[in-house]
């Protein structure tokens, strides 16, 4: 098999480029403007790696398009304060740019898994989101916050109705929450850039405060990244045409948990880690308004569970690693031996 991973040095890209490089024999082509988390692979002889934009590369892509069998489009903007100071630079990326990608793969009549997101079920209010019967749900249009969901869910939309005229062979996932290595780089401080579990890391080396966006009372069900690849293996592998039009909602509803609950959770943790035990122990948490952190723009849901029902139906796969286990994995990570 020939894959074709566009955001191969994310963080989803990254781990799984490990994970077929570890236990298969496919051959991978990727695209990313660095490769600083897949650094150690790109000598691989299984592997092609080209150092690249993906609004600009476009004939690198297409030419690889045509050659590979499947395609993962993994590149996207998936922080919310970008969301909200810079909209429009999350819907040339997320949507324009990978709209292109999607023509190209219905084009050659190639197989596309694309990355869907949680946050396109906006603002439901059902207990938990089922794929095929959940309303996607989002605020007015002045709360800017929205347009990553409004993006990805037109995609997958986009990709449904390809399917169903063209017969275009697509899977979406949803990942709720993924957390692990190489979540995002912890070199310097950026408040707001970066996804809530490094946001925190980062908090604790450079700030001595964890900032709690209206308390963070909102509740989120957190999935380690090694079981959500084990997910995104099996939809790859497609026994049987098992994951074939599908949605797959890949999260842990067994792990949720408040943002509030996360930083404690984190900081119990630090304090194990030699490197970190100093800075967390005087690490403090405190409540800021999403006015003041991100703006007039922000809004926010207070829930997000998942259903796997379709994830254990279809790909005989379900979570199994709770969110201790995963803190302990990611800090270990970014600290060992330091």
């Amino acid at each position: 098999m020939k894959v074709l991973t566009l955001g191969i040095n994310g963080f989803i890209g990254s781990t799984l480029t490990e994970k077929i490089l570890k236990d298969t024999d496919w051959r991978l082509f990727g695209m990313d403007l660095n490769s600083d988390w897949i650094k150690g692979h790109t000598s691989h002889p299984r592997l092609t790696f080209q150092e690249g934009d993906i609004t600009i590369c476009k004939e690198w892509i297409e030419y690889h398009v045509k050659k590979c069998d499947v395609v993962l489009p993994l590149v996207a903007i998936a922080t919310p304060a970008t969301y909200v100071s810079d909209p429009l630079r999350v819907f040339d990326l997320d949507f324009a740019a990978n709209l292109e990608i999607i023509k190209m793969v219905v084009k050659y009549k190639k197989r596309i898994i694309f990355p869907s997101t949680s946050e396109v079920y906006g603002m439901c209010q059902d207990s938990e989101f089922k794929e095929e019967g959940s309303n996607l749900t989002v605020g007015p249009i002045n709360k800017q916050r929205w347009i990553y969901s409004c993006c990805k869910q037109l995609l997958d939309r986009v990709i449904y109705a390809y399917g169903i005229r063209d017969g275009l062979d697509y899977t979406l996932f949803r990942p709720f929450n993924w957390i692990g290595p190489r979540l995002d780089s912890i070199g310097k401080q950026k408040e707001g850039g970066s996804r809530v579990l490094s946001q925190f890391i980062s908090n604790i080396l450079y700030a001595g405060e964890i900032k709690l966006v209206d308390g963070g009372k909102q509740r989120r069900c957190f999935t380690y990244i090694d079981d959500g690849i084990c997910a995104l293996m099996k939809i790859i592998e497609n026994k049987d045409d098992c994951a074939k039009g599908k949605i797959f909602n890949i999260g842990n509803p067994n792990e949720e948990h408040s943002i509030a609950e996360l930083a404690e959770r984190l900081l119990e943790a630090a304090v194990s880690v030699p490197y970190l035990k100093d800075r967390a122990s005087k690490t403090k948490i405190v409540s800021v308004p999403s006015n003041d952190y991100y703006g007039g723009s922000y809004q926010d849901t207070c829930h997000r569970v998942p259903s796997i029902d379709n994830a254990k139906r279809y790909l005989n796969w379900q979570p199994k690693t709770g969110l201790s286990e995963a803190i302990k994995h990611t800090l270990d990570f970014y600290f060992a031996g330091k």
